[in-house]
C-alpha cells in the first residue's frame, strides 16, 4: 500500500510538471502559431516561427489596381542566434516581398552592420505599402508601393543607439558597399542617391517584373574623397555669398531616431 501511495504520489508531480511545461510552451509559441496556424500560406510557413514576427492581412485591394495577396505587416526579424531587427514601423508588405527582405537582413545587413562594432538593431521604414504613382507624380505610372512589393530604407540603428543613414557619404564606406552589393543582388530594382533626384536620401528596393529580367541598380555611393574635391572647388564661390537673414528650418525629427541623439537631415524629398 505504501508503495503504492508513492508511485501514485510521484505520478501526480510528474504530471503537474507536464502541465506547467505545456502551459509555458503554449504561451511561448501564441505569436508562431497566429502566423503558421490554419489557413497560412506557403510563403507565412516559411517565415515562421524561426525568422519572423508579422500579422497576416491577407488580400489588400484599392484603387488604380492598388494593393496585393497575401500582404503581411513585417514587425520584426529574427536573426539566426534569435537576436531581433525591430522594423519601425512595421512595413506593410507582399509576403513574398516580406520573406526577401528577412532573407537580406539576415544574411547581408545584419553581417554588414557588425563590421561597425555593434550589432544591428532595427531599419527605418522610411515607407512601404503607399498606393500612389512613381515620385508621387499625378497621373504618372503606379508605384511598386501600390503594389506592396517596395520598401524604403532611410537608415539603420545599431544596439549601442548610433543611427546609420546608407544614403549619407559620411557613413562608414564598408558598411554602404557591402549593403549595395547585397541589395543589388537580391532586388530587381534599387534606387539611391545619383539615381533619379528622388532618392538622396534613402534607398529604394523592390521586386518589380520586368521583360527579359531586366534589372536596375542604381546607387552612387559619393565617396568622402569626391565630395571633398566638389567642395574645395565650390570653396570660393561659397565665401562670396552673402550669409541668410535668417536660419533656414531643418525637417521634423522622425521617431525612428533615439530621444536626444543628434542627426544630420538632407532636403526633405518625396518617395518613389
Amino acid at each position: 500500500m505504501k508503495v503504492n501511495r508513492a508511485i501514485a504520489a510521484g505520478a501526480a508531480i510528474i504530471g503537474t510538471a507536464l502541465i506547467g511545461v505545456a502551459i509555458i510552451d503554449v504561451a511561448s509559441s501564441d505569436g508562431a502559431a497566429a502566423q503558421s496556424g490554419p489557413g497560412a500560406t506557403a510563403c507565412q510557413m516559411r517565415l515562421s516561427p524561426d525568422h519572423a514576427v508579422f500579422k497576416p492581412l491577407g488580400e489588400l485591394g484599392g484603387p488604380a489596381g492598388c494593393g496585393g495577396p497575401d500582404v503581411v505587416h513585417l514587425e520584426r526579424i529574427i536573426l539566426a542566434d534569435r537576436t531581433e531587427v525591430a522594423v519601425e514601423p512595421p512595413a506593410t508588405l507582399r509576403c513574398e516581398m516580406a520573406e526577401a527582405i528577412v532573407a537580406f537582413v539576415r544574411q547581408d545587413l545584419a553581417p554588414a552592420a557588425a563590421t561597425m562594432g555593434a550589432a544591428l538593431s532595427a531599419i527605418e521604414n522610411y515607407d512601404s505599402y503607399d498606393c500612389r504613382g512613381r515620385n508621387r507624380v499625378a497621373g504618372a505610372k503606379l508605384s511598386e508601393h501600390g503594389l506592396a512589393n517596395a520598401l524604403d530604407i532611410r537608415s539603420v540603428r545599431l544596439i549601442d543607439g548610433r543611427v546609420v543613414r546608407p544614403a549619407d557619404a559620411g557613413a562608414p564606406r564598408e558598411f554602404r558597399v557591402a549593403m549595395k552589393a547585397a541589395v543589388c543582388n537580391r532586388f530587381t530594382t534599387v534606387l539611391g542617391p545619383g539615381s533619379d533626384g528622388y532618392h538622396e536620401d534613402h534607398i529604394h528596393v523592390d521586386r518589380a517584373e520586368r521583360r527579359g529580367g531586366y534589372r536596375l541598380c542604381q546607387w552612387d555611393l559619393h565617396d568622402r574623397v569626391r565630395v571633398a574635391a566638389v567642395q574645395s572647388v565650390t570653396a570660393p564661390f561659397r565665401a562670396s555669398v552673402a550669409a541668410l537673414p535668417f536660419p533656414v528650418p531643418l525637417p521634423r525629427s522622425r521617431p525612428f531616431i533615439a530621444a536626444g541623439q543628434r542627426a544630420n537631415f538632407l532636403p526633405a524629398e518625396s518617395h518613389p
